[in-house]
C-alpha cells in the first residue's frame, strides 16, 4: 500500500511517497521524497490505512531528501495517532539536511516525537564546551543559508522544469544547468531562475544579455557535452 502527495505548488519536482507493510505487529511506513507542505495529508492517509491491531507503528525517514519547518508537522501527525489509537510511534532514519531541521529545532534523531527539554542554556566554562559552542554556530550559520533555501525552492524548482521542457534534460542537469549559470553570470541562484521563469511568461521579459550567454553556456555543456 502507497500513497502519494499532491505537490503543494507549480513546478514541484519531488513528491512524498508513504508505503506501509506489517511485519510482526508492526506497521512500517517507508517515506520517500520531501518532506514539506501538504506532505501530513499523505501521512495522514497512509496511517487511516493501517490495519487495526498493530501493537507499533515506525515512520522511516531514510528516503526523504528534503524537509522544511512546515514538515514538522508529520511528527504531530505521528504523535497523534499514536495517541488516539493507544499504541507507541516512532520515526527514524535521519539525516543529512532534515537532520539538520531536527537539530535546529532542538530534537534529537533518537526521540524527534519527545518536545525538547525547556530550562537555562548551559554556561561555556570548559574548553569542551567552547568548542561545542562554535560547532553550534556554524551550525546556526548553515540553517540560516537552509531556511533562505526553504523561500527559494518554489521558483527554482519552476526554473528547473522549465529547463527540462525546454532542453529535454534531467532534472540533475536542470540544477547544474541553473547553478553554472549563477557562477558564469555572478548573479545569486534565486536571482537566475526568477529571470528564467518570468521569460517564459506572456510578454515576460527578455533575459538580460549576460544571463543569456550564461544560460547557453551552461546548457551547451550539460545537455550537449559542449
Amino acid at each position: 500500500m502507497s500513497s502519494a502527495a499532491r505537490a503543494p505548488h507549480a513546478g514541484r519536482l519531488d513528491a512524498l511517497v508513504v508505503g506501509c507493510r506489517t511485519e510482526e505487529g508492526r506497521a512500517l511506513l517507508d517515506a520517500r521524497g520531501e518532506l514539506v507542505l501538504g506532505c501530513t495529508d499523505t501521512l495522514a492517509a497512509a496511517l487511516a490505512a493501517v490495519p487495526a491491531g498493530v501493537r507499533r507503528v515506525e515512520l522511516d525517514v531514510t528516503g526523504v531528501s528534503f524537509m522544511d519547518t512546515a514538515g514538522l508537522e508529520c511528527l504531530d501527525v505521528l504523535s497523534a495517532y499514536g495517541r488516539r489509537h493507544g499504541v507507541p510511534v516512532a520515526a527514524r532514519g535521519w539525516r543529512d539536511q532534515p537532520l539538520r531541521i531536527l537539530e535546529l529545532m532542538g530534537l534529537t534523531a533518537e526521540d524527534p516525537l519527545c518536545a525538547p527539554p525547556a530550562g537555562p542554556p548551559v554556561p561555556v566554562a570548559s574548553p569542551v564546551a567552547r568548542e561545542r559552542a562554535e560547532q553550534l554556530h556554524g551550525l546556526r550559520v548553515e540553517i540560516e543559508q537552509l531556511r533562505h533555501a526553504i523561500v527559494s525552492r518554489p521558483v527554482i524548482d519552476q526554473a528547473r522544469g522549465i529547463l527540462m521542457a525546454a532542453h529535454a534534460c534531467s532534472a540533475e542537469q536542470a540544477w547544474d544547468i541553473l547553478r553554472e549559470t549563477s557562477q558564469r553570470s555572478n548573479t545569486k541562484l534565486r536571482e537566475v531562475a526568477v529571470a528564467v521563469t518570468a521569460s517564459t511568461a506572456p510578454d515576460g521579459p527578455v533575459l538580460p544579455v549576460n544571463l543569456r550567454a550564461a544560460l547557453r553556456a551552461a546548457v551547451a555543456r550539460h545537455v550537449h557535452g559542449g
